[in-house]
């Protein structure tokens, strides 16, 4: 393994399109297209080979591999522009990389078939925004579309804050700063009280990943700023489970009030095969804070925020994970199979009887 071939393996998944790379020992490349794992024809990857994709990669990054080295985040970049988020990690005692393509342009929401209502829930003013799903479900892509629509449409500061940085802006009606984690500040939490000091309109930070990063995007909101964050979580009741879940027992109901006076949404993600197979739809939960949704936050009644999703469907544009599914279905463009194995509600089939 060289430089020249490392690059051509990464020009190439760029160019065709896949979504992950993965480079371990004793196995050939690996290529994620499509949400299949496909084994390349490549010979077995060695230690050396590993260890030297990740100098190569560091060394992007100006840092040095190291004999304590046993995780890090990072991103990688061609000379052609295409980009990657890398997490370099050891098993068995040896490097591995895993390396997500970046896509080259941030899409609009009609681009990646997102709901039109995120651009409403976009210019909330102030308050906290979420972005939730499992890993590789599109939550970084769905937050740069909301700052993409937010940069295009208005006057802001916007302050993002990323581990590492993926998608790159450039200021249009808006004002964006960009710093990353282990380069431009030193944590989450850092930059965080830093990016208060910093005149915005406007915070992203990549992920909220323990109670401090939690606590301070809250504060950040109550202070009337607009902060949009992810966690990874499988729907709006188990994001805020998560959330109040990181405090201690005696602060819980503290923090419910506190979430529940700056949340404007939680948009959770799934993606699906279309039904061709050729293409993935999103698969969108949309969760607004209603006046009887903040009152279910505050008093703890997270088992009704679902059918108030549901109910709200006409008059807040929410929608649950169900009803997305049932319209992808009803509109033929994702299979009953599909329908079937991504929803989590036990009477899935009572509802395809009503269709």
């Amino acid at each position: 393994m060289d430089a020249n071939i490392l690059n051509q393996i990464l020009e190439i998944a760029f160019q065709k399109k896949v979504s992950d790379l993965h480079f371990e020992v004793d196995n050939p490349p690996f290529f994620r297209g499509r949400g299949q794992l496909i084994r390349s024809k490549m010979p077995n990857l060695t230690p050396k080979d590993t260890e030297f994709i990740a100098a190569t990669i560091l060394a992007y990054n100006n840092r040095q591999l190291s004999d304590d080295l046993k995780e890090l985040d990072a991103s990688y970049a061609l000379a052609s522009g295409g980009r990657f988020r890398v997490s370099i990690f050891r098993q068995r005692g040896h490097f591995g990389i895993i390396m997500r393509v970046i896509p080259p342009h941030i899409g609009t929401f009609q681009d990646l078939n997102l709901p039109p209502v995120l651009a409403e829930i976009a210019q909330a003013p102030n308050g906290l925004i979420l972005v939730t799903g499992p890993t590789g479900n599109g939550k970084s892509t769905t937050l740069a579309s909301m700052l993409r629509f937010l940069n295009e449409n208005q006057s802001y500061n916007i302050i993002t804050i990323e581990d590492p940085i993926e998608f790159l802006f450039t200021s249009l009606k808006s004002c964006i700063i960009q710093r990353e984690v282990g380069i431009d500040t030193h944590c989450f939490n850092t930059a965080l009280k830093a990016a208060l000091r910093m005149d915005p309109d406007v915070i992203m930070v990549g992920e909220m990943r323990d109670r401090e990063t939690i606590d301070s995007c809250i504060k950040a909101a109550e202070t009337g700023h607009l902060v949009l964050s992810t966690l990874h979580t499988q729907g709006a009741v188990s994001t805020i489970n998560r959330i109040i879940g990181n405090f201690p027992p005696e602060s819980q109901e503290i923090v419910r009030q506190r979430l529940a006076d700056v949340l404007v949404a939680i948009v959770s993600l799934r993606l699906v095969k279309d039904k061709s197979g050729e293409g993935i739809l999103p698969v969108v939960e949309i969760m607004r804070s209603t006046t009887t949704i903040m009152s279910c936050i505050r008093e703890g009644r997270l088992d009704e925020i679902e059918k108030h999703i549901e109910n709200g469907s006409s008059q807040y544009r929410m929608q649950s994970l169900d009803q997305h599914l049932l319209a992808l279905y009803r509109q033929g463009r994702i299979s009953i199979e599909d329908a079937k194995r991504l929803t989590h509600s036990m009477d899935f089939e009572r509802k395809l009887m009503f269709d």
